[in-house]
């Protein structure tokens, strides 16, 4: 049996952050934030249709597909980025960590609406309120997890932190799955929770610092089936890359 995640008024977001280190936001919740409609959200998709396969997976799994693009939001500015490769430390990501990661990028499609920058700045504002006003270094990802192979991973790495200061998983759609729970710990303490992220365009929002995420395997419920999330992480001082010092 699925668990409803505990959803948090708009107007409560930034003190559940702050004091808890994590919240959910309902469909509604986030249109409201980004001054957007859910049937604008809606209209991006069918991009999650047209996603290659991420070639990189160190487990020999074909489960994934995914986009990537990058950009600096600074104030009520978002500014593009070069594409570039997604990197992370292995201090973060074990299985992956180490290793340029070239994705194809996200279709302008999506990132050239007026939506998709409000959503952006929503969260630049977020962060903002919870570390302080700063640069955010962004990178979006579109992920389809399948169960074209009887099983899908999308958190291959298992529990983890992802080196950054906001995380933002939205969930873009559930189709003939079963399982996708998400979890939820802190990493210095032993409060955790789990529940099922099913609403689309609702959002799992974390204090990376603080809290170790994870989601478990997907399974088909009727026939083959996908798990499509949007997830946007936000970090200060500039993107992570080789060479660049993991955070304690």
């Amino acid at each position: 049996m699925s668990l409803p995640p505990p959803l948090t008024p708009p107007e409560q977001l930034d003190t559940q952050l702050r004091e808890h280190g994590f919240a959910v936001l309902g469909a509604d919740g986030v249109c409201q934030l980004a001054a957007c409609s859910v049937a604008q959200l809606r209209e991006w998709e069918p991009g999650w249709n047209a996603l290659p396969p991420d070639n990189y997976l160190k487990d020999g799994g074909r489960y994934r597909r995914r986009r990537h693009a990058n950009f600096v939001i600074e104030g009520e500015q978002l500014r593009p980025v070069a594409h570039r490769a997604h990197w992370q430390p292995v201090e973060y990501n074990a299985l992956h960590g180490g290793m340029e990661r070239w994705f194809e990028p996200m279709e302008a499609a999506i990132i050239a609406t007026p939506a998709w920058t409000r959503l952006m700045l929503a969260l630049g504002r977020i962060a903002s309120a919870l570390k302080g006003p700063q640069p955010w270094y962004t990178e979006a990802h579109q992920f389809r997890i399948d169960t074209a192979g009887g099983i899908g991973r999308p958190t291959p790495e298992g529990a983890h932190r992802d080196g950054v200061d906001l995380v933002a998983v939205f969930i873009v759609a559930r189709e003939g799955i079963k399982g996708g729970e998400t979890r939820v710990f802190q990493d210095q303490g032993p409060d955790g929770m789990r529940f099922t992220l099913s609403e689309p365009w609702s959002v799992l929002l974390l204090d990376d610092e603080r809290m170790v995420h994870e989601t478990t395997p997907i399974q088909p419920a009727d026939g083959q089936g996908h798990r499509d999330t949007l997830v946007v992480t936000l970090r200060a001082g500039g993107f992570q890359g080789p060479g660049v010092p993991a955070r304690g």
